[in-house]
This record gives structure tokens, sequence and C-alpha cells, in this order.
């Protein structure tokens, strides 16, 4: 199965419309005559505290409060850094997961961290599983991550593939017929060799999931957040056109970095004025452009590397990751807790009415629903910051999420924050 899951904007910005009323007695006719959808399989399992990180194996590692950091390093090695040319040394230590049996043969997976990452240190984490076949994975490298880009390159890594599968960018996609019945990860935190500075990994985590082929299915019923919408503060991604090159020349590139700097923003972080001083002075919102560099792959050439987006907002002392959920429903479950909701969609223009464009993938913030259920958006496709709010059809928009991406978001929300039971088969 192909989910579509590139996460930069390919189209124009759109207007706003107003509060949509619908034909809803027509929608619900109609999703009554579809055929029933199969199951979405979608687990996530994730390590944090001294607790969490007690199921796993650990080398190296020391505890400084209820993170790891490297102690003892088992080993030495000379990375070049493909992007500079700069070749250095590091030592590194590692920590393993314990295998995980999700219950279903995964198609696909993403892993995500929240770590900090002082000059001259770095994290990778990785993936491994076994197969329904009983073949046993490599390690595929699912991220290499520091939190700025002083003396190391972020990137993902290229060039994967082997028959049991690839990484796309940030998606581990397994062969056909080689899903994964159980997984691992192991992160290795590396340090300059010869210094005592230290990556701290908060936590670790991955969401697996077999989802059904894109079809037209029942859409959700609106059931728990009707008329609740969350003061979260509205950032254009238009308003950054040509900005820096170097890191993707801003506008529909950077709907990722503006999507999170939206829900960083509101829960009250974000970078300081010294941290993006170095931003052209002219140039509004410039905490946008921040996050655009420090979320930015080398490999992808882009800022829409979904755990990188999850990453960087977790250096503010959030608690984030990447997931998918099934439907709607669960969203509003989110934003009934006050807890802002980043989802990435494709769909044609005319398909979501409220979304006067096309987009073969883009990121933008639920921030609520109208009385009757459709989703207000802060959406960055929009010419300033007070064009960001909109609101899109029910219906049309779960449906282009669901197929496009499979319900892919990112949580973020302080590590303290109460967040809604997970379900039985947990995605958060």
């Amino acid at each position: 199965m192909t989910i579509y899951r590139r996460t930069l904007l390919r189209g124009v910005a759109g207007g706003s419309l107003g509060m949509l009323a619908g034909p809803h007695l027509a929608q619900a006719a109609a999703a009554a005559a579809r055929p029933a959808e199969p199951a979405r399989d979608i687990g996530y399992r994730a390590w944090s505290g001294r607790a969490g990180f007690a199921a796993g194996t650990s080398a190296g590692t020391a505890w400084r409060g209820q993170t790891l950091t490297v102690h003892t390093p088992i080993g030495r090695t000379t990375y070049s850094d493909p992007f500079t040319g700069v070749s250095r040394d590091y030592e590194y230590a590692t920590w393993t997961s314990p295998w995980v049996r999700p219950g279903f043969a995964a198609s696909q997976a993403v892993a995500s961290w929240n770590a900090d990452t002082p000059s001259g240190t770095w994290l990778q984490t990785e993936l491994r599983g076994i197969t329904a076949t009983g073949a046993t994975t490599k390690w595929y490298v699912m991220g290499r991550w520091a939190a700025d880009d002083a003396a190391f390159s972020r990137t993902s890594v290229p060039g994967q593939g082997d028959a049991n599968g690839t990484v796309d960018i940030d998606t581990f996609e397994a062969a056909d017929g080689a899903g994964l019945v159980r997984w691992q990860l192991r992160g290795t935190l590396y340090r300059l060799a010869g210094t005592t500075r230290t990556p701290a990994l908060r936590s670790i985590g991955a969401m697996a999931s077999l989802l059904p082929e894109p079809a037209d299915y029942p859409t959700s019923t609106a059931r728990f957040a009707r008329g609740t919408v969350l003061p979260v503060p509205r950032y254009s991604q238009d308003v950054h056109v040509d900005q820096y090159p170097q890191w993707d020349n801003g506008g529909e590139a950077w709907c990722s970095p503006t999507s999170t700097s939206m829900v960083v923003a509101y829960w009250g972080k974000g970078p300081r004025p010294a941290d993006y001083g170095w931003v052209d002075p002219s140039y509004a919102d410039p905490w946008v452009d921040y996050a655009a560099r420090n979320t930015y792959d080398n490999n992808y050439s882009g800022c829409g590397n979904w755990p990188f987006n999850t990453a960087y907002a977790a250096r503010f002392g959030l608690a984030a990751c990447v997931t998918r959920l099934r439907s709607f429903q669960e969203v509003e479950r989110f934003i009934a807790e006050g807890v802002p909701v980043i989802v990435s969609a494709a769909f044609a223009k005319g398909q979501v009415p409220g979304a006067d464009y096309s987009t073969n993938g883009h990121l933008m913030v639920i921030a609520g629903f109208t009385e009757h259920g459709d989703p207000v958006m802060n959406d960055p496709a929009a010419p300033d910051d007070a064009a960001v709010r909109k609101v899109f059809g029910r219906p049309e928009f779960e449906t282009a999420w669901r197929n496009s991406s499979g319900g892919t978001a990112y949580l973020i929300h302080p590590p303290d924050k109460r967040l809604p039971a997970p379900p039985a088969q947990a995605n958060w």
C-alpha cells in the first residue's frame, strides 16, 4: 500500500470562509450508503524517564535527572558531514528498546524523539523489525538530528532500501509481504571525542500502522468538541516567501515549521529574541524563520521532515511526537482537553470546502470545531496572519487527510498536560 506522505505545499494560498452550516443530513445519508471501512491498525509506543528507559538496554549511558546521557562511551567513530565535508571524531553510547508486538504486520513506521543536544553533540535514531516472513531486518536510520546546525548538518539518510523495506525521508515503508510483526528502536548519543558535553535523551518512540487502501469510506460524526475553538496564534507561511533560500526559500515550503510555531506559541513557548537575532529585522514573525532553519533536513532539502518538527518543539520543554489518528473524533478528544493538533493532508482544488487551492502535501493546525462539527483551521497557506483562520468542510477534509497521509498528526503539549485516554489499540 502506498500512502502519499510528503509535506510541502505545492499550490497557492487560499482565502478563508465563514462558518459552514453544510448539508449535514445529506452527507450523513451519503455516508450510510458507503461500504464499511476495514480496521485502521495504528499503534504508538514510547519510553521516557527512568521508569520507561529501564525497560530497554543501555550501553555506556548514565542518568541525568530523567534523561539518558553519555557516561562511559562504548565506541568511537569518525563522522564525515556529507554537506560540509568536515570530519570529526565522536564517542557514543546507546539505548535499545524492548521488542514491540503491534498485533498486526505494520507496513509503515515513523519514529519520534525528544532530546537536548548541546553544540558538538547529536542523536541518531534507528529502527529494525521482524517481518511477517520471519526475517530480522537491518537497522534503518530514521534520522540524524541536532537541535541547531552550528556543528552538525541535521539529515535523513537516503539509499537504505533492501528486500525488507526502505526509508522515505522519515517513514519506514515495508516491502510487499514484509510487514513488521515486531519492531525495536535504538538511540545512539554522540559527543565530540575527548569532551564531556553530552546529548540528553528525554523520550523516544514510534508509530507503526497498517491502513486500508484509500477510498470513500464513511466519515465520523461530531461528538466531543462542538463549538470549542482554542486560541492558537495565527502565523502565515506566505509572508515568508523568498526568505532564506538555503532553508528552502520560505512561503509554501514552510508549512510545517509555521504550523509547529503556532502550537509551540500556543503553549507559551518558543525561541527568545536573542535566538532569532540573525533574522532580517524587516521580516514578520521571525520565530518562523528560526523554526524553518532548525527543522531543515539537509538530505530532503526541506523543512517538512515530520519528526524533525516534533523534536524542534520538544526543545522548549514540550512533549511531542508524530502519530496517526483514526478520525476527527480522536482529534476532537484532544481539542476538548485543550490540545491543538497539527495534521498533514493533500487534496485537489475544489475538493475541500474552505480551501481554494490544491496541495500534494500540506501541514496545518486544527484549532477547534464549529457547532456543526466542521474543523476550524489555522491554515498557514494565507496571505497574512489575519487570514490564517478558516473553516473546512468536515467530511471532505477528513477524507482527504486520512486518504493522503493516513491521518498523520503532530501531538505537542506540556509533559504534565492531561491527554484523553488512549483507545485499546493505543495510538498516543
